[in-house]
């Protein structure tokens, strides 16, 4: 398996191109599930430098179902992949292993992860001072941890939490 690399390109408007295409498809094969769907992630937020994969997340009623829209996700390329420690949402990805071109994110709708998802990718928006923070945050990152994702994600937690706390405190 490629082991993948933390490269981060500058915002391509494209971005917003190709999260609506896959939308479509999404809801082609799962529409009767889906209670929402967004664009979420670095690729969603004008401007900001990202992995240049793009983060969707679908919500649906009940998690227990998922297992009734692997068969049609897989259809259109998206590849489940088991994430036992994780229990409040599933993942799926499409593309090649370490090149890949779409996350896909399902959860409860209205779940934490639905909602905090959304509060940190309208508060960057809302707030590009902070938004440009978190830029040099995820440079300096991959600059530092450029063969290790995992370390690159984990490190990003703490301003994550921080700002989904903010964007709460402004509800």
């Amino acid at each position: 398996m490629i082991k993948p690399i933390v490269i981060l390109s500058e915002y391509k408007s494209e971005w917003e191109y190709r999260f609506n295409q896959e939308r479509k498809k999404i809801i082609e094969v799962i529409g009767d599930k889906i209670e929402g769907i967004e664009h979420i992630g670095s690729t969603s937020i004008k401007g900001l430098k990202a992995k240049p994969i793009t983060d969707i997340l679908v919500g649906i009623e009940d998690l227990s179902t998922v297992s009734s829209i692997v068969p049609p996700l897989n259809s259109i390329e998206y590849e489940y992949v088991p994430k036992p420690e994780v229990t409040d949402r599933i993942f799926f990805r499409k593309g090649l292993w370490g090149k890949g071109t779409c996350h896909l994110h399902v959860c409860e709708i209205h779940s934490t992860e639905w909602v905090e998802k959304l509060l940190f990718r309208d508060y960057l928006r809302k707030y590009p001072k902070v938004a440009e923070e978190y830029a040099f945050l995820k440079s300096e990152l991959a600059t530092k941890y450029k063969y290790d994702r995992p370390t690159y994600t984990c490190q990003k937690e703490p301003f994550i939490k921080e700002i989904i706390e903010k964007a709460k405190r402004e509800l």
